[in-house]
């Protein structure tokens, strides 16, 4: 699993962004600084900011046996583009109560619910496949 976007319950550094830290109850405050001394962000891509695990995320994809999407739009790039990068053999499974369109191909799985019941489903076509 690659947390692409990043993950909303840490921090990191505004000035170093290997410098990465649990936030600490339920919110981050101007002041909250790292050990280096710079305000402290969560560690998550905001809209125009390069997506630093994308390279990562793409040579997986390339040799996936399996690829989850689960909870967005797909519609925001360069994310979106790594649908297209699933090998013609490996299933996808969309899980979202607002299934965005798709192109058709073989071993596509829409599921049209919110991830908490969506992927007990995926759970179950797995072990169907696999009995």
């Amino acid at each position: 699993m690659i947390h692409l976007h990043g993950k909303l319950f840490e921090s990191r550094s505004t000035l170093d962004p290997k410098l990465v830290y649990p936030i600490k109850g339920w919110q981050l405050n101007l002041g909250d600084k790292c050990v280096r001394g710079s305000q402290l962000r969560p560690n998550i891509v905001w809209f125009g900011e390069p997506v630093p695990m994308m390279e990562q995320a793409m040579e997986e994809t390339l040799c996936a046996d399996i690829f989850l999407v689960v909870g967005t739009s797909l519609v925001v790039y360069p994310a979106a583009g790594l649908v297209d990068l699933v090998p013609d053999e490996a299933p996808i499974f969309v899980v979202d109560p607002n299934l965005p369109y798709m192109r058709p191909r073989p071993n596509l799985h829409l599921i049209e619910e919110k991830a908490s019941t969506g992927m007990v489903k995926v759970a179950e076509l797995l072990r169907e496949k696999h009995r």
